[in-house]
């Protein structure tokens, strides 16, 4: 079919396309009308996030947001929102769903029931604006102040859900952070208990310091062994080097020898001075001689004594020696018990630090926990709450008329072109080409003005 052939068909059926659209549009027109008037009341809603800390990106905002819409539409709010409207003691709301449904349920069912029936009617949309955290609530009704105060309810359910389901979860913690707070006590004094036991079992505090005492006492006994060796080694040392006695530095340095010699050296000086004069058998010589033989053995003595000192000195080294060593093997085992005792404390400590630790922790947050169950904020406001609308929402006549037109000439159109499928008639020189063993003789004009860009075919010669 060509464009032309389309249009003589439309000129041909025009009064079936526009009886046609003028039923559709009178229909249209006539059911607005009747309809009942609805009114849309609508809120705003702003929910406050920091992108940047909770949510990080633009598409999670967005899944935020469709979770909000979705606890919004869900049946727990709307339960709420029946249960503060009072609308569940309506008798007329009550008939009309026994009617349905035979009273199913009971009171709960009664209750959903009237639940879903304004679910049906709610709708909940974000904005439009990109990135925007504005959620719009509207419901429709007959009565404008009715879908007013239904949002309004809906709005005031849906901020109490929200804190709702914050506030529970914390609440729960709580109660689960209490009993493992009881534990944990129990825990740190068990620990606590342990530590005391076992330092009044062995008569030893955690921080007295005994430990460095005895340190500090063995390695005074170390000094000690270690002077008195050296004093050993020193005195067998001169008395393994010194060829006499009398050569040994104790004795030179002896002051009652030293005047035992001094005396006996003046002896034999006033002997060699009586010698030059007297001889050898005169009664003064042979006194002074006694004299310098009894001095000189005096000298004798008072050396070997000296000398045997060195022997006593290094007898008393020895016996001092193994006196401290034994004193530093008591000294050692005593450390290493209290090093014993000191490690075991430590890991007792160690368990009453790691106990309180839990339970500083858990108590921390079981405070943050109470805290969160008690708080009375959330992150919903309401940027504009409904007013019962001026203006009904549907039906809208206008858009309507404007429709049923667009419908009516599509519906005129198409009948058209099937009562031309049924009943083809022949309305130009196109029509008859299309019968390949019928061929054209001539045309006869018409009388008329051509309409449409065209010639209106009058009569048709074919042989």
């Amino acid at each position: 079919m060509t464009f032309q052939q389309f249009l003589l068909i439309l000129r041909a059926r025009r009064w079936i396309i526009l009886t046609i659209l003028g039923c559709v549009v009178l229909l249209t027109v006539a059911i607005s009308l009747v309809l009942p008037k609805q009114y849309t009341a609508t809120a705003s809603l702003v929910v406050d996030m920091k992108i940047t800390d909770q949510l990080g990106t633009p598409q999670a905002l967005q899944g935020y947001l469709a979770t909000q819409i979705d606890i919004i539409s869900s049946e727990r709010v709307a339960l709420r929102v029946v249960s503060v409207t009072r609308m569940d003691q309506v008798p007329s709301i009550r008939e009309q769903w026994r009617g349905e449904t035979n009273g199913a349920g009971g009171d709960r069912g009664f209750q959903i029931w009237l639940a879903a029936l304004l679910r049906r009617q709610l709708d909940v949309r974000p904005s439009t604006t990109r990135e925007s955290n504005i959620i719009s609530i509207s419901y429709k009704a007959p009565d404008p102040a009715f879908a007013a105060a239904i949002v309004n309810a809906f709005t005031q359910a849906y901020i109490d859900t929200n804190l709702e389901l914050k506030v529970d979860p914390a609440r729960q913690y709580v109660q689960w952070f209490g009993d493992q707070t009881k534990e944990v006590r129990e825990t740190l004094e068990k620990a606590q208990r342990k530590l005391s036991a076992y330092e009044q079992e062995h008569s030893i505090l955690a921080g007295d310091g005994r430990f460095d005492v005895e340190n500090m006492r063995l390695a005074e006994l170390s000094s000690q062994l270690s002077a008195a060796q050296g004093q050993r080694a020193e005195s067998s040392s001169r008395q393994s080097q010194a060829g006499s006695a009398e050569s040994l530095p104790e004795v030179m340095g002896n002051p009652v020898v030293a005047s035992l010699r001094t005396e006996l050296a003046r002896l034999e000086a006033d002997r060699s001075q009586l010698l030059e004069r007297l001889g050898p058998n005169h009664p003064q010589i042979r006194e002074l001689s006694e004299k310098i033989s009894e001095q000189s053995q005096r000298v004798a003595s008072e050396t070997q004594r000296v000398a045997s000192s060195l022997g006593t000195t290094s007898r008393i080294s020895t016996a001092r020696i193994k006196e401290i060593t034994e004193a530093i093997e008591r000294q050692q085992a005593r450390v290493l018990e209290l090093k014993r005792h000191r490690d075991q404390i430590a890991v007792l400590q160690r368990d009453i630090e790691n106990a309180q630790r839990a339970y500083d922790l858990v108590t921390q947050r079981l405070a943050q926990t109470n805290l969160e169950s008690q708080t009375q904020q959330t992150n919903v406001s309401v940027l504009t709450p409904a007013t019962p609308p001026l203006e009904h929402s549907s039906p809208k006549l206008l858009l309507n008329t404007v429709i049923a037109v667009f419908l009516g000439v599509l519906l005129g159109i198409g009948m058209a072109l099937l009562l031309e499928l049924h009943d083809q008639r022949v309305r130009g020189i196109e029509d008859l080409a299309q019968y390949a063993d019928i061929p054209l003789l001539g045309t006869v004009p018409g009388l008329e003005k051509p309409r449409f860009g065209f010639r209106v075919l009058r009569r048709s010669v074919a042989a």
